[in-house]
This record gives structure tokens, sequence and C-alpha cells, in this order.
């Protein structure tokens, strides 16, 4: 059964955000709020977890799955980012984006596209989410918290504990938070090619 942790959105207990990590540290999926919706996480480092949370979405090898970093350094670490990449990436974070970019061998090849050798990277502007990572100490993996065969992402605690009870061990409920997913650039290509328009605007960053 989930456990139900009640946080607050600024100001999330650190006692709370410890024994979510807990959680997650023994295996679990946990339900997190972002600044563009729920999503389901796990530990990068745990197989079993990972595929648990391929399960839960309905999700084949083929699809993206999103590392959630605390920062730029912590994004360096996992992809490779050259200097305008790097530009780009620091105008953007925290913010409501998704980042392609080409993995290190420092992210399991469960994790990377098995074709392309990239992965998604972004940087979460919520401090319950952020929060989670310091109390972790590590990146997580995530997907938007979709059910399988539906389009839209949940974003009531409540609900996703009557769906989801038995598949997370941990929801975060800090309240609602918005509906709209992230946006997604592939900074691979030249120019960046946006995948999907979302929450973040890309005239910010001077895309088309």
């Amino acid at each position: 059964m989930a456990q139900i942790f009640s946080l607050h959105p600024q100001n999330p207990q650190p006692r709370l955000l410890r024994q979510a990590a807990m959680l997650l540290q023994n295996g679990g999926l946990a339900a997190v709020p972002t600044d563009s919706s729920y999503a389901v996480v796990a530990r990068l480092d745990d197989k079993n977890a990972a595929d648990a949370l391929r399960r839960l979405r309905g999700l084949d090898e083929r699809h993206h799955l999103t590392l959630l970093c605390r920062d730029l350094t912590e994004i360096g670490h996992f992809a490779r980012v050259d200097n305008t990449q790097y530009r780009l990436l620091k105008a953007a974070t925290p913010g409501p984006w998704t980042f392609i970019l080409e993995a290190t061998k420092e992210v399991p090849r469960r994790v990377s596209h098995p074709s392309r050798k990239t992965i998604g990277i972004r940087v979460p502007q919520h401090a319950v989410t952020l929060g989670l990572l310091e109390a972790v100490g590590a990146p997580l993996i995530s997907t938007t918290l979709i059910p399988d065969g539906e389009d839209e992402p949940l974003n009531d605690a409540e609900q996703i504990e009557s769906r989801y009870s038995h598949e997370l061990a941990a929801i975060l409920d800090s309240g609602g938070c918005p509906l709209q997913p992230t946006t997604v650039l592939d900074l691979t290509t030249s120019p960046v090619e946006i995948q999907r328009l979302g929450a973040g605007d890309p005239a910010t960053l001077g895309l088309n």
C-alpha cells in the first residue's frame, strides 16, 4: 500500500522527504509533483524498479525515460554537453523542459534509448521534488504519470492512491500542480528540434 506524505509545497518537511527517499532506496516507486504534472520516479541504479516503472506506464524500451537532476553540474555527469547546449540549459533550468542529450557511460543502457544512446534530462522547478532529490542524493528516473491507454496525466493525490496504491510505495502530496507536460527539446540535432510543445515556451529561449 502506498504511503501518503503531506508536504508543504514551498518548504517541504525534511523528515518526510527522508522517509520517502528510504522507500525509494528499498526499491519502491513514488508519485511526485513537478512543475508540469505528477511523475512516477525510481532510483537510477535499481533495475527492478525501472522495470516496474515501465510496466506501470505500459512503456517499452524505446520510450525515453527522463532523469530528474538537481542542477546543471549533475546534468553534466550523465549527459555530454557542449558549450552551446550548456548556455541553453543554463537559461532554461530549472523549469518545465526535458532535454534530449547524448548519454554518458554513467547512464545504464536500460535507461538510455537503445539505438540512439540518448537520455531525457530535466531539472524541475518544484521544491518538493528537488527536496526529494537532495534526500536521495542522486538523480531519479521518471516518466509523466499518465495511465496506460489515456492521454491526460493524473494531478490529484487521492486519485493516484485509488488507482495505484498497490504499485506505488509513496505518494508525495503538496496540492495540485500544472497539468501541462514539459516541452521536449532534442539538443542532439542542429538546429534544436522541438519534439513536444508543452509548458515551456520555446520563444523564451530564442527558439521558433
